[in-house]
């Protein structure tokens, strides 16, 4: 297999510490990420003229480092800038570089073009690249040169990257509120009033007893009533939580993959074909 070291310049440590953090998250391991700033390279015992000379950068990243380039990278470091480094299989190059193009990484060509760092032979294509929003500012450097005889076609491919996020969906409310219904009771009540009853008396020996004074019998009248009183009690209880469940969600999408259709034309197809 294979592999390519992918060269970044950031101006700032915190855009590289972001880099470094999405390349982690990618699944790219520590082994393999590079991170070259002021302080790595005097710990590797460079001095001030090394991080200038080309020859320092092309010791890191590979002969095939351009001059206009390590002098980007020797002013970006200068300037407390960071250059990230990855390296990766040949077939994920055009994914690291899309990660690593997400958190403001410097155009290189663009810089050098404006320090004067370009050679005349591409400082046309430097002016044009200025204007050009779609110039990539990571760059794959090859760990394993190619003949310059050779031409390299490079093919990508999308994956599909399925992530999660939460929403709202609705909201349960349990809301305690008081209604009123009729009840009735039955209760027996007792009465007790006076009764007046008149007898004829026709016994002659009642006549001895008759008393002529005034009398009066009172008779005291009871009867119940009905007292209501109310008491409260607990019936019931609504238990209000939550509950999780987890369930497996297929996503269906399309992604984009490069091939490459050889043919071989002989001399006599391509008379034919010119």
């Amino acid at each position: 297999m294979t592999y390519e070291k992918v060269v970044t310049v950031y101006d700032t440590l915190p855009h590289a510490e972001k880099a470094v953090s999405i390349l982690k998250a990618a699944g790219y391991q520590d082994g393999d990420i590079s991170v070259v700033n002021q302080a790595t390279l005097a710990a590797s015992g460079a001095d001030d003229v090394e991080i200038r000379e080309p020859g320092l950068w092309r010791r890191l990243f590979g002969s095939n480092v351009l001059d206009h380039e390590a002098t980007v990278y020797g002013r970006a470091v200068e300037g407390g800038g960071v250059v990230v480094t990855v390296r990766v299989p040949q077939a994920e190059v055009p994914r690291v570089m899309g990660l690593l193009d997400t958190h403001d990484p410097v155009d290189v060509l663009q810089r050098a073009a404006k320090v004067g760092a370009v050679p005349a032979a591409i400082a046309k294509t430097a002016a044009t690249v200025t204007t050009s929003p779609a110039t990539p500012a990571a760059k794959a450097v090859a760990s394993t040169p190619t003949p310059d005889s050779s031409d390299v076609i490079r093919l990508a491919e999308e994956q599909l990257n399925v992530g999660k996020r939460l929403v709202q969906e609705g909201t349960t409310r349990i809301r305690r509120f008081v209604t009123e219904k009729p009840v009735e009771a039955s209760i027996s009540l007792h009465e007790e009033h006076a009764q007046v009853l008149r007898r004829a008396i026709d016994d002659p020996n009642y006549i001895a007893d008759v008393d002529w004074s005034d009398r009066t019998i009172e008779v005291i009248e009871s009867a119940e009533q009905a007292v209501v009183s109310k008491s409260a009690r607990v019936v019931e209880e609504v238990v209000v939580r939550k509950e999780g469940t987890d369930h497996v969600q297929t996503v269906r999408d399309k992604v984009r993959r490069q091939q490459v259709d050889v043919e071989h034309l002989d001399a006599e197809k391509q008379k034919k074909a010119g």
